[in-house]
């Protein structure tokens, strides 16, 4: 049973909007860890399916935020952070359940190594565990990242421990000391990609990231908004935009519309075959309304790009990789294109 301290080793923020059942899975498997002294912050975004009363019953396990709408991945986690009291900040979505070893796993990960920031989690699909969903993150030059791994048959291929991009944020530790130099997530990005850009922007001010494949956590993917909604599919593709013009070295700037052509073309060539995400997501959604999707994100991201840009300014003081070592660092976690559209 999990140890219970006014000054734990790690926080552990779970953010809900409308998924009281699967928060109830979620905090269970919280309650079954191994004995490592944390705390339990549930964020609720406006949830209306009593989620909020449901956990105001449990007591005082368990601190809550309750929010009158829903701020979104971003902002809830952050709200979580500030009040977090522990040394280690984890993140878990509440549509996961962990593995009774995951705290003490990622624990052990980043106390091997001052440099270490974040950790990633061996996070599986939660209806097939033998399917991987993320082992830590790969990224292609147009800024779009995906779970390194992904729709894999798990046959130990990702079981030694070691270095990756950055963590998938349905599952991670972070360091404190890290979140108060760099801040926390960027809410312009309100969720997807948001992980990404929270990790790229750590390694571009010095730290590293860990992958611990003892830690694993079962995701039911896609269970807030829908894995091939329009919405979910908005984010994806408009937060991409704003994740290269903020963090990516310029002199990488000039072929991304290149390389986002060229993905646009295989994912839709993988959607007419049905292979892939595409296929799945042209079966429930047309071709048009996917390119309706692609159109309005860019637009939109495009209107953002001035707010982006001044931010992008302001990260000049966290800088300790140059430009060349940042693409250096993205050339070196780059996914395939195949990999990307046809997984």
């Amino acid at each position: 049973m999990p140890v219970f301290d006014a000054r734990p080793t790690v926080s552990v923020i779970v953010v809900n909007w409308n998924c009281c059942e699967l928060l109830r899975d979620c905090l269970n498997s919280l309650k079954q860890q191994e004995v490592i002294t944390f705390e339990t912050i549930v964020v609720d975004n406006g949830s209306e399916d009593g989620s909020a009363e449901w956990l105001e019953a449990q007591g005082g396990e368990i601190r809550l935020i309750r929010n009158r709408e829903n701020r979104g991945f971003c902002a809830g986690n952050n709200q979580g952070i500030e009040l977090a009291k522990g040394k280690y900040v984890a993140l878990l979505n509440n549509d996961a359940v962990a593995d009774r070893a995951w705290l003490s796993k990622l624990v052990e990960a980043i106390e091997s190594d001052s440099e270490v920031g974040m950790v990633a989690s061996k996070i599986v699909r939660f209806g097939t565990p033998d399917i991987i969903d993320k082992t830590g993150h790969l990224i292609y030059p147009d800024g779009q990242n995906r779970g390194r791994g992904t729709g894999e048959k798990d046959r130990g291929q990702y079981d030694s421990p070691g270095e990756t991009a950055w963590p998938d944020g349905c599952a991670a530790l972070y360091r404190r000391d890290m979140l108060d130099e760099i801040g926390g997530f960027d809410e312009t990005f309100f969720a997807y990609a948001d992980d990404a850009e929270l990790g790229l922007r750590a390694r571009i001010a010095g730290w590293k990231c860990f992958y611990a494949p003892q830690a694993v956590v079962r995701h039911r993917v896609g269970s807030t908004l829908g894995r091939y909604s329009e919405r979910r599919l908005f984010l994806i593709e408009r937060n991409r935009i704003w994740l290269v013009a903020k963090l990516f070295p310029l002199r990488m700037w000039p072929m991304i519309p290149l390389y986002a052509t060229l993905r646009w073309a295989a994912t839709a060539w993988s959607a007419l075959r049905g292979r892939g995400e595409a296929g799945q997501a042209a079966s429930e959604l047309s071709l048009l309304r996917l390119a309706s999707c692609i159109i309005r994100a860019n637009i939109a991201a495009l209107m953002g790009l001035p707010r982006v840009l001044r931010r992008r300014t302001q990260l000049r003081r966290l800088r300790k990789l140059s430009g060349s070592e940042v693409a250096a660092l993205l050339r070196r976690f780059r996914i395939k294109l195949g990999d990307l559209v046809e997984s």
